[in-house]
Parts: C-alpha cells; structure tokens; sequence
C-alpha cells in the first residue's frame, strides 16, 4: 500500500474533533486529510492506495419503532444487506441527510464510526477482520483514520456480524 497523505496543521473543526477523541482513547495513529474527496468508498481508496474492501464505509439507517440511529460499517466492497440489519435491530427506514446531521453531528460522507451526538446502535462487518487495518472517515469527507479490526470493536463494542449482501 502506498503512503497514506500527510496530515495538515489544521484540520477541519469537525476532523479536528475526531481527531481529539482518538487521542482521548489513546489511539496512535492521525487523522489525514485527502487531497480529493473521499465520500465513496472508491474515492477514499484511490486516494489513500487501499482496495475498496479497506475501506470502512458508515451507513446510518433509521430504526422504525424509536427513530434511534443505527450505524453500520461495513467493507467498502460489500452492499449492506438491509434485512440481515433488521433481523438483529429491528425494521428499518432510510436516514435522510437531516437525520444523519441530528444523529451523529457529521455530513454524510464523513460519518466517523466514534463521537456521535446521539449513541447509535451499532453493528460492524465481520469482513472488515479479513484487513490488518482499514480506513474510516474521520468526520469530514475529505479526513480519514487507520485502525485495525480489532480497535474498531474496541472503540465502539459493536457487535461483528454479517451484514453483507450476497454475490448475485
């Protein structure tokens, strides 16, 4: 894998924000900021020299029956196979940018998988553990981090499932 962009001085407040709670919990890698936009899975990938699969993707759904927020990460190569999701959580409805901005206190394109404004239920991609690190958005479209599988879960104490759709 190619080196990752460096980080800059100054990072974005919402970046810099996440960047403070990695550094509260002892994380020891930074925050860095893309030169283009990592909103895609694809995007962020060709921009750090990673595959697709590298890539931890946050995808917020609304649980019906209390309109709490549930996160999914999951491998930038799998398509979340929303029924899998409900059968553990609940029935599910789609998450519009205004509940993804409320919820978590990050845009779309930038959902970190750590310091929502509203803990989200969580569930996390058992395919991310095939990686000895990926990469998440650090709570701005343009910022990332790197970690390993296993300090995601022990970032957020999701449970690891399989959330991915079949090959078809």
């Amino acid at each position: 894998m190619s080196q990752p962009p460096e980080s800059l001085a100054a990072l974005p407040e919402s970046a810099q924000r996440v960047a403070d709670l990695l550094a509260g919990i002892g994380h020891d890698r930074p925050v860095v900021m893309l030169p283009a936009t990592g909103k895609t899975s694809a995007e962020a990938a060709a921009g750090l020299g990673c595959s697709v699969a590298e890539i931890a993707k946050s995808i917020i759904f609304r649980r019906v029956k209390d309109d709490a927020p549930v996160l999914v990460i999951a491998s930038g190569s799998n398509r979340v196979d929303e029924a899998k999701v409900a059968a553990r959580v609940g029935p599910l409805g789609k998450a519009d940018a205004k509940f993804v901005r409320e919820k978590t206190g990050y845009a779309i394109g930038g959902v970190c998988p750590i310091g929502h404004a509203v803990a989200p239920v969580m569930l996390l991609d058992a395919d991310l553990f095939r990686y000895e690190s990926v990469w998440a958005a650090a709570g701005h479209p343009h910022a990332v981090f790197n970690f390993t599988p296993q300090q995601l879960q022990a970032m957020t104490g999701a449970p690891v499932v399989d959330v991915a759709q079949a090959a078809q």
